[in-house]
């Protein structure tokens, strides 16, 4: 594999991955290198397979974004942790810088959600609208500098562009959101958004494991001197 993608854990049905920030999860019509045919092509060399590898994508990531993501490396595997994102057993969260200063140190987000796939624009509706879907998320304040603030994030649904719909809807748009930011980012910034962790039931094992990966050392991320290491979901 040309790119150099970390493998936080594998198995005989699991591939946790760290998703580099501005790549596809998976290929569309644009033809760009995206995440899951990159490590098919490295499994099916590793492991000197012939034909199709199988890779089951369960959850995506936002191209602009990075962090912690799961492959199931089986079809039983991928039903069941598909299963897990359905009952919210699987949980993810994030570490996310927005503009400004919240008013809350820890609070939750609810809204009703509207996905325009023509424009891959994701917009905040009223709760009567007939294609709206719910999406909460809980979020905590860990620093502050004079107009940033640095949250984790849990989510409790999975709509796309999720937290950064959420985050904007309540005027603190993510830092580097040239989609739902444009009038405060400039063109260039970097999208602050990381998947930190997830955790799950392991397919076959059942155990409870947690996978989780920092965030790059690059602006915004820089400007907080925080340990990124320790797992920090929590319940709602």
């Amino acid at each position: 594999m040309s790119v150099n993608i970390p493998v936080l854990y594998e198995d005989n049905h699991l591939l946790v991955v760290e998703k580099p920030f501005n790549m596809l999860s998976q290929g569309d019509l644009t033809g760009d290198r995206d995440l899951l045919s990159l490590l098919k092509q490295s499994l099916k060399e590793k492991y000197n397979k012939p034909g199709n590898v199988y890779l089951g994508l369960v959850h995506r990531l936002d191209r602009p974004a990075g962090g912690v993501i799961v492959f199931a490396k089986t079809s039983k595997a991928a039903a069941r942790l598909s299963a897990q994102i359905k009952d919210r057993s699987l949980v993810r969260c994030y570490l996310a810088v927005v503009r400004g200063l919240l008013p809350e140190a820890r609070a939750a987000l609810q809204h009703y959600l509207v996905k325009d796939r023509k424009t891959n624009r994701v917009t905040v509706v009223d709760k009567q609208n007939k294609q709206a879907k719910a999406a909460k998320l809980t979020y905590q304040v860990l620093a502050n500098t004079s107009n940033l603030t640095l949250v984790h994030v849990q989510l409790h649904t999975g709509r796309a562009h999720q937290v950064r719909v959420q985050f904007a809807a309540c005027g603190h748009p993510l830092y580097g959101d040239q989609r739902y930011g444009k009038a405060v980012n400039r063109p260039g910034e970097q999208l602050a958004l990381w998947a930190h962790t997830i955790t799950l039931r392991h397919p076959t094992l059942k155990k409870k494991m947690t996978f989780y990966s920092h965030p790059p050392r690059i602006l915004p991320w820089t400007l907080f001197d925080l340990d990124f290491s320790p797992p920090l979901c929590y319940d709602d």
